[in-house]
């Protein structure tokens, strides 16, 4: 078990060992079984961290929030449109002083080639940890999640076959840094990882390259494809979940003519049938029901969404406990 975490920051899982990632699931499953017992842990006594938030947030605004309460210590939110930020002060700024009132800083910036440099700034210049809560480029605490609910699932993640799906969606251009983050993680732990999309929609050549030496070192598999129904034939894992075609085209606009040329790319029951008997399907949430998938398959057998959604509370709070803990 790897134990040095104080003051660590989490910008991606690819810049965390795996045994540091192992350190955090296992903390994590002890955290969630005390949660279940009613057995108080409170860690972090007095400790606070700032929740910087750009964009809209249900699950991670409110794991955090509740996380750092269960642990005994107090988060501040901070709407960034409310901060000093909206009148152009920079990160430097803002991470010095933050990180002189209290015990860390966590952030939500998604806009696209400017999340992950903001977060990388304010990391630069604090003197506590900086935790990303979603980038243009990552979602580490997604990914964690993500991580811990196979592992529940499945006991031995070796050879699960896994596939990460592009659906179609309109409620807005998504991020890339979820299927980026599970891309990047899962073949470290021996996945047979599928990617598919249909052209128009492609992660950047690094992420791939990435991925492609994790399966390697790992004794994974990471693969590509523009089938979707090669993509649920005969896996173990299915996260059908809509992204942008940021890394092609970076306007903002949310409906466009490549986008509406694939509705077909929509997780139904006749999809599900195509997967192995005890698969699972996962979604980060919100799912954009009847467009991404049909009711009938996220409210059903297969769908593990609500647990997935449950491990994010244990998974923060083991990172805070963690890198905002020790001695």
């Amino acid at each position: 078990m790897q134990s040095v975490f104080r003051g660590k920051h989490l910008i991606t899982l690819q810049e965390w060992t795996k045994e540091e990632i192992d350190t955090v699931i296992e903390v994590s499953k002890d955290l969630k079984k005390k949660f279940a017992m009613g057995v108080a842990t409170p860690y972090l006594p007095y400790k606070t961290a700032f929740l910087m938030f750009f964009e809209q947030s249900t699950r991670t605004r409110n794991s955090m929030e509740a996380g750092i309460a269960q642990l005994g210590g107090h988060a501040n939110f901070l709407d960034t449109s409310t901060m000093q930020v909206s009148h152009g002060e920079v990160a430097k700024d803002t991470a010095v002083i933050l990180s002189r009132f209290g015990h860390a800083i966590a952030c939500r910036n998604c806009f696209w080639e400017v999340g992950n440099k903001y977060l990388r700034d304010m990391a630069k210049y604090s003197s506590v940890p900086v935790m990303n809560l979603q980038c243009d480029l990552y979602h580490p605490m997604q990914g964690l999640a993500d991580l811990m609910t196979i592992q529940e699932k499945f006991g031995d993640t070796k050879r699960l076959k896994v596939s990460i799906i592009w659906a179609y969606a309109t409620s807005h251009k998504k991020p890339i840094s979820v299927p980026l983050t599970q891309a990047l993680l899962f073949p470290r732990y021996g996945m047979d990882v599928t990617l598919a999309y249909p052209e128009g929609y492609d992660l950047p050549d690094w992420a791939v390259k990435q991925a492609e030496e994790n399966a390697a070192k790992h004794n994974g598999t990471f693969t590509i494809t523009h089938n979707m129904e090669e993509a649920y034939k005969d896996a173990d894992v299915v996260i059908p979940k809509n992204w942008g075609s940021w890394v092609n085209n970076q306007s903002d606009a949310v409906v466009d003519d490549l986008l509406e040329s694939y509705k077909s790319w929509i997780c139904t029951e006749e999809m599900m049938e195509q997967t192995n008997y005890n698969s699972i399907y996962m979604h980060a949430l919100p799912a954009d029901r009847g467009n991404e998938v049909v009711d009938s398959v996220i409210d059903g057998s297969h769908s593990v969404v609500y647990d997935e959604a449950e491990n994010r509370i244990h998974t923060a709070k083991a990172v805070m406990a963690l890198t905002m803990g020790g001695k």
